[in-house]
């Protein structure tokens, strides 16, 4: 994944904007604008490629219940340092308002806009933060996953910018120091590097399922392939009404919602 100085610079530039007008400049790029116009549909991919995916049913998550987010943390090393301004998150819950700020909440179901939901990288088939990495560290696999690279990562914070979801975390502190136990299978990460949610690429490349897809006792999360009509996923996506986040910006999150 090589980069000459014309695309570093390119992209630094790109970068900045983006950090100085929002996602709003994006549109202008006509980056999420192009993937509308497209047309392209689950029922027209090519059923040979890969697409990974998740379906949240929101309705049997348990209230309480943090098996997910623990078993993700541990696996992948994420520290907790105690306080919010350094939180480091890759699965966590938040108010349904938060999740979707495009739905009208005044007249929803009581108790509805401020039930906690499940929320993590959003995997988008259009993705603006890679457009947005002047190194390259953040990338979209051929199977959909949005993945970082930390090594590649230099702490410029263009794909945070760039992400509409705030699906990312920047790493203020040193992480190390506030892990409670070590993951040996999965690399720790130092000081001024970006991470988030990579859907467990280490597991389903070797065809297991994510860590909090297995954890998860109430059958709350469904992973599968978007491309495979024969899919339990998709099965899901073709008998319940699903919500995903801010659809009307065209990055294709791969992440569905059943409220």
């Amino acid at each position: 994944m090589s980069i000459d100085r014309r695309d570093f610079l390119k992209k630094l530039g790109l970068g900045s904007m983006v950090s100085l007008g929002g996602f709003g400049f994006l549109k202008k790029m006509g980056g999420p604008e192009e993937a509308i116009a497209s047309g392209a549909t689950l029922e027209t991919a090519d059923p040979n490629k890969v697409r990974w995916g998740m379906v949240i049913e929101m309705g049997k998550c348990q209230e309480g219940c943090t098996d997910c987010i623990s078993v993700c943390h541990l696996t992948h090393n994420v520290p907790d340092h105690g306080n919010k301004k350094d939180e480091i998150k890759w699965i966590w819950k938040t108010g349904y308002k938060h999740l979707f700020t495009n739905e009208a909440h005044q007249y929803a179901q009581d108790g509805l806009p401020d039930k906690p939901f499940l929320t993590l990288c959003n995997h988008c088939d259009n993705p603006p933060c890679t457009r947005v990495c002047p190194t390259e560290a953040t990338f979209a696999r051929p199977d959909g996953i949005v993945q970082m690279d930390f090594h590649r990562c230099i702490g410029c914070r263009f794909c945070m910018a760039g992400c509409p979801y705030g699906s990312r975390s920047f790493n203020w502190r040193d992480p190390r120091p506030n892990l409670k136990e070590i993951n040996p299978n999965f690399p720790t990460r130092e000081r001024g590097v970006v991470e988030k949610c990579n859907f467990c690429t280490e597991r389903i490349d070797k065809g297991e399922r994510p860590a909090c897809v297995e954890a998860c006792k109430e059958g709350v999360l469904t992973f599968g392939n978007l491309n495979d009509p024969n899919s339990e996923i998709r099965q899901l996506l073709a008998e319940k009404r699903t919500n995903q986040r801010k659809p009307e910006l065209g990055t294709k999150p791969s992440v569905f919602y059943i409220v």
